[in-house]
């Protein structure tokens, strides 16, 4: 019995205990909370009364949020302008009126009641102002804005028209404008003379040759020196960011990249002990003007490793390697630009009612659409075919044949060499075909192969007297000297001449640029 009463005071002295009753509380409510089932599945029992019951707390958790919508009432920015004469004239000195009448620094105060206006005010013997050429702009609107009359616009276009064709002025070229006085008052300012650059060889002068003379066209030829520009230098961690820092501009960089990035990959295979080496199109001047062209020459040594010498090369600018072997092109065109109809495989026969091998793919077109070769090739094949009806067929590099089927008129003879995406023939319905359509197949070493499990690229082959042109460019274009070109030009005895000293006067009175 003692045993037993020692027992049961620690039970009473833990039912008078204050946190064993919170605990207790606490662990009845989450069992309630838990069997109110507030929130149930919404996507079960659809009807039911917990299902009612969950709708409405959607409902009202879409309610609460609702109400904690953001208000987006317009705020005041600020305070609006007294109505005081004062206070307005003070706005008024710092807007830009005061730059409108001539102010350029400090603060101009507006015209009050003690400011008399001038009956008459001089102005200016002359105006020199910088216009410049507008993409899409035309010169004589051009000038018309810098303030020459129409008429006289008009008069030297023409005259510049005569010594340069004014479609080849390139856009951003600066124009330097003289106008001088106006004979009458709310008269044009006449134009006195006018510079511009029209190409980087020649600059143009119009100019009177009297005061109230006619004006007239002087040309000017400006020697240019066409010696390309080499840049060298080691790869480091970023081939991109060493190019810059050795003074090659982005544009022949991101040729450079491309043209090389054909021959090696440029993430795996180039060290960072690797020299790169890029040729680019350059022209200085007599004057010190200089202009960057295209990329002419990519090369990459690698040590022991095979390297990369490319040139462009033809009219279509594309880069040959030194063995005169041109650009990669991968891929295969789409004989005709409509969808795949069926595919290679086991079939039955719309016609002859049976399984057999289709040994092509089929391509929905409508009739007279015209068919191309999916890439360069050579015609062995073009007329009637049996159940392909009228078919050429092409044979391409690597053991590659190609045959288009059921056309209803051949363009091609047998023999004729074709390019990529040149028109061999057009869709019809000749042979065994149900409706117009093309059926294209291909061939390798004599066998039929799905056409969608091949992909092959060609590449051009220079020969005979174009390879050895090539060879011969090309070792020239190697003999250029690094930085050669940035030099600049030793002038002759006639420019040395003509060059008259700048004075530090004339430097205070220059151009003002207009827009």
């Amino acid at each position: 019995m003692a045993f037993e009463a020692a027992g049961r005071a620690p039970a009473a002295d833990e039912s008078r205990n204050p946190s064993s009753t919170i605990r207790q509380l606490r662990e009845k409510a989450y069992a309630r909370i838990e069997a109110l089932d507030i929130a149930p599945d919404l996507g079960s029992d659809i009807g039911s009364r917990r299902w009612f019951r969950g709708l409405g707390t959607f409902v009202g958790l879409s309610v609460v949020a609702l109400a904690f919508w953001p208000d987006f009432a317009p705020l005041e920015a600020a305070s609006p302008l007294p109505d005081d004469a004062e206070v307005r004239g003070e706005y008024r000195s710092h807007m830009i009126t005061p730059l409108g009448l001539g102010a350029d620094t400090g603060r101009r105060m507006g015209p009050t009641a003690l400011v008399r206006p001038l009956a008459e005010a001089p102005e200016r013997p002359q105006m020199q102002m910088l216009a410049t050429l507008g993409r899409g702009d035309s010169l004589d609107r051009t000038l018309r804005r810098a303030g020459v009359s129409s008429e006289e616009a008009d008069q030297v276009a023409s005259l510049i028209g005569r010594a340069v064709s004014l479609e080849d002025i390139e856009p951003g070229t600066q124009i330097d404008i003289t106008l001088g006085r106006r004979p009458a008052p709310g008269e044009s300012r006449p134009l006195d003379q006018l510079n511009l650059r029209a190409r980087f060889d020649l600059e143009l002068k119009v100019a009177r040759l009297d005061e109230d003379g006619p004006l007239a066209l002087t040309r000017r030829l400006i020697r240019v020196d066409e010696t390309p520009l080499r840049i060298r230098g080691t790869v480091g961690d970023s081939l991109y960011r060493s190019a810059r820092a050795a003074g090659a501009p982005a544009s022949a960089i991101q040729a450079y990249l491309k043209a090389v990035g054909q021959e090696v990959n440029l993430q795996r295979d180039v060290r960072s002990t690797d020299q790169f080496d890029m040729i680019i199109s350059h022209r200085r001047a007599a004057t010190g003007e200089r202009q960057a062209g295209q990329l002419l020459f990519a090369g990459l040594e690698r040590g022991s490793r095979n390297g990369v010498q490319l040139m462009r090369w033809g009219k279509d600018g594309e880069f040959y390697s030194a063995d005169g072997e041109g650009e990669e092109k991968g891929g295969l065109m789409a004989p005709v630009p409509g969808p795949m109809s069926s595919r290679y495989g086991m079939r039955r026969h719309p016609i002859l009612g049976y399984r057999r091998m289709h040994a092509g793919v089929d391509f929905r077109a409508r009739h007279g659409t015209p068919i191309v070769a999916v890439t360069d090739g050579r015609v062995t094949g073009a007329g009637r075919m049996g159940g392909c009806g009228n078919a050429v067929r092409l044979r391409h590099s690597n053991g590659i044949d190609t045959r288009y089927c059921h056309m209803s008129r051949v363009s091609v003879r047998r023999g004729q060499s074709v390019k990529r995406g040149q028109v061999i023939g057009y869709v019809g319905s000749t042979g065994l075909s149900t409706g117009p359509h093309l059926h294209y197949e291909m061939y390798r070493g004599g066998k039929h192969v799905n056409p969608a499990s091949v992909s092959f690229v060609t590449r051009r082959q220079l020969s005979g007297e174009d390879l050895t042109k090539f060879r011969d460019t090309l070792q020239n274009l190697k003999k250029v000297e690094e930085g050669a070109a940035l030099a600049d030009l030793t002038p002759t005895a006639e420019e040395a001449a003509s060059e008259e000293p700048a004075r530090e006067i004339d430097k205070l009175d220059q151009p003002r640029k207009i827009s």
